[in-house]
């Protein structure tokens, strides 16, 4: 099995500096020899004992797990203060929440599809347990089996040549870190003008905690979103639409 990196010393060194504290300053605070603080952060002690652990994570208000497996040099100043708060933060965009779904009689996922009406009650609902029931289902050949498969209405020429009207299906996307860069996406969000979605993205996480959005459609320039707006994202997987994409004619 492959050894999985860890940030204490690095991190530890972080956080003092933030808060402007000498080596000797945070022994003192902590009430432990200046030399622990020394060796952690140089990487000199590489297993410091379980009781410094927690003693020094509790003084920053950062979880154990958090202080000991994300590297902090990639957060973003909105993340740190959060840390630094005492409030958990996603530093991945792995674990955003539990997604609510529904089974049929042989207890396999529903597919579940969000008519126009329905769209604008997504946002406030999609956590719903009973929403999500009421939403209307579907089924389609060759779609994947055992995911988490459900289809959003599009407006707008944005993504041209996929029309207007178009109803885009798509896969949900549990672990963020997957996202490759410029993967066609429905993101559902949390708040703003707009509920929900269809951008090809690129995640900024680690640099800015953001995820760029992007249009097929040139005329259209690309954004940033804030990853704690966004509240679910789906994979492109296909579309149905009544309409031919436009071509150009052939001279």
């Amino acid at each position: 099995m492959m050894k999985k990196p860890t940030f204490w010393g690095e991190n530890l060194r972080i956080l003092r500096m933030r808060k402007k504290l000498s080596q000797q300053h945070l022994a003192d605070l902590l009430g432990i020899n200046r030399n622990k603080i020394t060796a952690q952060e140089s990487g000199k002690t590489r297993n410091p004992r379980l009781e410094d652990l927690v003693l020094i994570s509790d003084f920053f208000r950062v979880d154990l797990d958090t202080f000991i497996k994300n590297d902090l040099q990639q957060a973003t100043e909105e993340q740190l203060l959060e840390l630094e708060a005492g409030n958990t933060v996603d530093l991945t965009g792995r674990h955003i929440r539990i997604l609510p779904i529904t089974v049929d009689q042989d207890n396999e996922e529903n597919m579940e599809y969000v008519p126009a009406r329905a769209r604008a009650g997504y946002r406030s609902g999609h956590a719903d347990p009973e929403f999500i029931a009421g939403l209307p289902k579907f089924s389609l050949p060759e779609l994947p089996r055992g995911k988490t498969i459900r289809m959003f209405p599009i407006s707008g020429d944005s993504m041209h040549p996929i029309p207007d009207g178009s109803h885009i299906i798509a896969q949900y996307l549990e672990d963020w870190s997957h996202l490759k860069d410029n993967t066609a996406c429905v993101l559902v969000l949390k708040g703003g003008e707009e509920d929900i979605i269809f951008k090809l993205v690129t995640s900024r996480v680690k640099q800015k905690g953001t995820l760029l959005l992007r249009s097929l459609n040139e005329a259209y320039t690309d954004f940033e979103v804030p990853i704690n707006e966004v509240a679910e994202i789906w994979t492109f997987i296909g579309y149905l639409s009544k309409q031919l994409p436009e071509v150009t004619a052939m001279q």
